[in-house]
């Protein structure tokens, strides 16, 4: 065949493309494979212990079986799919939880309950195991602005606590703190206090930090802030124990100039630019943001447009970098308006009532960020952890067993076309398959063993790449 390209000139013009698609591929190396928590809760710092983990976790375990003793009643409160044909007299519910605790797993699987089954049993159980995945030590909105001494005081004690903690293994699996942020009138404030934290942690901990450690920095508009931020942790590195490089951030989206700034421009790929490869993440600010956008009090909330916009720019700025994305918080607590120990009936009646409404209404914010492709978010209060794990519990549970189906006979006709060298253009669903089942099991909804459904191995999973698993397949296959 006659080729009208000389050979040294097809490879110049390929080497250079190649440069190009390094440099590319560099930048957008592609998800994380570590797991992601499913949530952060902020905390005044003030109020910050070694066991604080701990007592979120029963508080979270007693508003539940406090207000859903079983999953009759939690099904009820959130709408999970049956919740119309359950019963409502105490002996029939007692009756059903009894055959759905006697039967197998594949016999609950055929009944209609099976997944507010699940869904509560998997609440329960991490609320007592792991009710607390992520955790901020909060010194901007949940700590405030009080006397420099103040601060001070409270940024030395919050690190003696965390330095408890790690000696105690109390910690939850993911820490950090919040400073205040870099503005004009607050910077000075941000930079002690996160000197003061991190000299005292390091002199408790001799350099070391907590695993999965981060530094949240709010209300970023210039990536200039981040510089400073960055070059106040290398100073501190350099006069402490501190690894060099071992700090590590996460900011927030909070403001319009986040999103465009000053030319028009979206900023936020300069935020990550300017980090040099210490942020971990970006959080959306829901409150911040839509009062920038001046919408009203009574309509700030996950739901609203404006909140819609940012959560795709986001997506579309920070897609394939390994940089986390979190939502936001829904601000309405789970909490009921009377407290005692003789309440009346009404007054029990109307607590349980606010908590399911506002329960729900947390749940259909959550199941609203995962279906735009939000895994992350945020809790205020121990009284929303019920409510956020049967949403991410229930939103993977109910597609489990199609896209177990679909995986397996997607991954049996890829490796069929690439052996046999058909055309296989259809990669993107399968990858996009593989990815409900990396979410599904990093947040714990699924297990291993229910990897085995698709036909694939858990290290063909934890790959993370559809296209290396069918390249591993069909390598496997030539060498036979």
């Amino acid at each position: 065949m006659k080729l009208s390209i000389p050979k040294t000139e097809n490879e110049f013009i390929l080497n250079e493309l190649g440069k190009a698609n390094k440099a590319f591929q560099k930048i957008y190396s592609g998800d994380k494979p570590d797991r992601q928590p499913v949530h952060t809760v902020y905390g005044g710092a003030d109020l910050f212990s070694s066991d604080t983990a701990e007592k979120m976790g029963q508080a979270a375990l007693n508003t539940l079986l406090n207000n859903a003793p079983n999953f009759v009643e939690f099904a009820r409160a959130i709408e999970l799919t049956g919740y119309n044909s359950l019963p409502t007299a105490t002996v029939e519910i007692e009756n059903l939880i009894k055959k759905m605790d006697n039967s197998s797993e594949s016999e609950r699987k055929k009944e209609i309950h099976w997944l507010a089954y699940t869904t509560y049993n998997k609440v329960i159980n991490k609320l007592k195991t792991e009710a607390l995945e992520d955790f901020r030590i909060d010194f901007e909105d949940g700590f405030g602005n009080r006397s420099w001494e103040e601060e001070d005081a409270t940024a030395e004690k919050a690190a003696i606590e965390v330095a408890k903690g790690m000696k105690a293994n109390s910690l939850p699996p993911f820490i950090g703190i919040r400073i205040k942020p870099f503005t004009e009138d607050l910077k000075e404030r941000g930079a002690r206090t996160l000197d003061i934290f991190l000299s005292t942690l390091s002199k408790e901990t001799n350099g070391k930090l907590p695993n999965n450690f981060v530094v949240m920095l709010p209300k970023v508009s210039i990536p200039e802030q981040i510089g400073a931020l960055i070059k106040l942790f290398e100073t501190i590195e350099a006069n402490t124990e501190i690894e060099s490089g071992a700090i590590k951030m996460e900011m927030m989206v909070e403001t319009t100039q986040a999103v465009i700034d000053k030319d028009g421009k979206n900023p936020l790929r300069s935020f990550l630019e300017a980090s040099k490869g210490r942020m971990i993440a970006t959080a959306f600010g829901t409150y911040d943001y839509t009062a920038a956008c001046n919408i009203t009090a009574k309509y700030q909330d996950m739901g609203h447009a404006v909140c819609d916009f940012a959560h795709h720019f986001m997506k579309v700025s920070l897609g394939a970098t390994g940089i986390w994305l979190s939502d936001g918080a829904t601000n309405v607590m789970p909490i009921g308006p009377h407290r005692g120990n003789n309440l009346t009936a009404d007054q029990i009646a109307e607590n349980k009532r606010v908590v399911f409404n506002n329960w729900k209404k947390a749940y259909n914010h959550t199941r609203y960020s995962l279906w735009k492709g939000l895994y992350q978010g945020w809790d205020l209060n121990p009284a929303q952890f019920p409510m956020r794990y049967a949403a991410v519990y229930s939103f993977f549970l109910e597609s489990y067993e199609d896209a177990a189906k679909r995986l397996k006979a997607f991954v049996e006709k890829a490796a069929r076309a690439t052996l046999t060298d058909d055309v296989f253009d259809d990669a993107a669903t399968g990858q996009g398959l593989l990815n409900y089942f990396l979410r599904a099991l990093n947040c714990g909804a699924i297990s291993t063993e229910d990897v085995s459904a698709t036909g694939l191995t858990i290290e063909e999973i934890r790959t993370r790449s559809f296209l290396k698993i069918l390249d591993g397949r069909r390598n496997k296959i030539s060498a036979i």
